[in-house]
This record gives C-alpha cells, structure tokens and sequence, in this order.
C-alpha cells in the first residue's frame, strides 16, 4: 500500500498499488494493526482516492469509515468494499481489529472479474453477511492470509496462483451473499441497466433525459419509470446526483479550480456549476472543498 505523500500541489492525491518488496505484485493482506503501525493516523484520516481494490473485515470492535461521503459503521462479520475511484476516509483505527485486502483488478482472470460484478461502480459499499456467508468468507479470509505469509514455501508462479484462487473465492462469494428471507434478490429491469451504464459513460457530456432516451431508443418517460422502480429516483434525480458525485471527488480529491472541474463535467461556466452544484447541496464548490478538509485538519 503506498503512503500518502502532502504536496502543495495535491494535498490528497490519487494513491497507486505498490507491492511490498518480497511480496507477490497484485495483491496485499495485512491486518488492521500492521496498517496503523505503517502509515501515521493522520494520515489515514486524510480523503484518499486509491486506484485499486479495498476488502476490509472486522474481527473485533467498530470502525466507522466514509467512502464517496456516505460514513458506514463496521462491525465484526461486516465488509467493506471500496472500488478504484471511489473517495474513501478512515475513522478511529485503535478501536478495531480486521484484515485490509488490497488488489488490483487485474490480478484476478477475466471470468472471475465478470462473474463477481468487480467493475460494478453500483454494487453496494457494505456488506452485511448471513451467519452462513459469514463462516465461508471466514474460511476463504483464512486461507488468503495463511498463503500470502506462506511467500517463499512454493514456486513464485504456483504461490501467485494460489493467491490468485483464494482471493476469486473470496470476491465470488462477497459478491453473491445469500439474500436474508424478508429482502429477496432483486433483478433490476433491463431498461434501467441500459440507461444506468449510458449515464455512468456519458454523465460529462449531458444531463438531459431525453439525450438518453434517444440514444437508448426508448421514451423519457420509460426511462424515468424504470429508474424509479429500481433506484427509487427519477431519471433526472440519477443524472444529477452522479454528477454531483463526481463534483464531489474532483473537489475532495485534488486542486483543480471550479473553473476546470465545471469544464470538466461539462457546464458552459463556472458560475453556472457552481448554482448547479449549490442548489443540489446547499453549499457552494469551494464551501464543500473547505468543509471536506477542514473536517480532516487540512
């Protein structure tokens, strides 16, 4: 895992995987405690915008930790997963005890990618497993750790596949958790996956529904009913608010002036992104940039 470094430049940069030396590239496991004994506190607490996978467990205490500015509360048996883009901030580390799994997605082969939804960008962030699932993921976390600490007793290649096989097991099984009786697996109508995947391509060059019922060969109104159903929001409500997203990360995550991000998202201005952005948060760009890293002792 690479440590932050603070520049003037970019106070909270985009973080690269790095393997630790003697370590398979790839993939990381450490425990809760050799990542405090790594990198300082406050640097943890610090905005950060990795471009790899975080897996994160408990198996003692509570850890609170923010990821695209939505806090989740973990608890033993719970999991966190942060994908590559996503804005994430570590709470208090000295109350909890896990394991932190870092990977890249392409350590792992193209069938488990796509079997497993890794570039789900809309898979949930927290993970809250039935007893069943959570022995198996368990077992499966058990034996990545063991094999990852077991460098050195097989040949590098036959180790890495190893890892390689585990880490699938544990990512297949946390991506398809058994649903609790009273919530029964949704299968989200086909419309709105379309227009969710036009949305997630071209959010920076169009916010109108219309452009997308165009494109997608459907009317507005199909589209804003079929992403009701499923998202409980309107088509317009699911455009704004994944800009906004976007809006946000720029903002926490570099230094980019109003000017470059409102070009950047597509507004003819920066005076007209930041009314967009003030009506939809009541607060302007700079005030959520001031806000975001204040809140962190920037």
């Amino acid at each position: 895992m690479v440590k932050n470094r603070h520049t003037a430049a970019r106070p909270i940069p985009t973080i690269s995987f790095t393997a630790p030396a003697g370590t398979p590239a790839g993939v990381e496991v450490l425990s809760l405690a050799e990542l405090r004994h790594r990198v300082p506190t406050a640097q943890l607490a610090v905005p950060q915008r990795p471009e790899f996978h975080h897996l994160l467990t408990l198996t003692a205490g509570t850890l609170r930790h923010t990821v695209d500015f939505t806090t989740h509360t973990l608890e033993p048996g719970s999991w966190l997963w942060i994908r590559p883009g996503q804005v994430n901030q570590w709470g208090e580390l000295t109350r909890a005890e896990g394991t932190l799994i870092l990977f890249q997605q392409s350590f792992l082969t193209p069938a488990t990618v796509a079997t497993a939804r890794i570039d789900d960008t809309h898979a949930p962030v927290l993970h809250q497993p039935l007893a069943s699932d959570a022995d198996a993921l368990r077992l499966a976390t058990d034996h990545l750790i063991a094999e990852f600490h077991a460098f050195g007793h097989l040949p590098l290649d036959v180790h890495i596949a190893a890892l390689r096989h585990l880490l699938s097991v544990l990512v297949l099984r946390l991506a398809h958790l058994t649903a609790p009786a009273d919530q029964p697996a949704s299968n989200p109508d086909p419309t709105y996956l379309r227009f969710r995947d036009a949305v997630e391509h071209n959010f920076t060059h169009t916010r109108r529904v219309q452009d997308y019922a165009t494109t997608l060969g459907y009317s507005a109104r199909t589209l804003s009913r079929a992403t009701l159903a499923a998202a409980g929001i309107g088509a317009k409500e699911f455009i704004d608010r994944r800009l906004i997203l976007e809006a946000k990360r720029l903002l926490a995550h570099s230094d980019q002036t109003a000017a470059r991000i409102a070009d950047h998202l597509g507004f003819a201005s920066a005076t007209h992104f930041s009314k967009y952005f003030h009506q939809r948060t009541d607060q302007t760009p700079i005030a959520f940039r001031e806000t975001i890293r204040g809140h962190t002792g920037q």
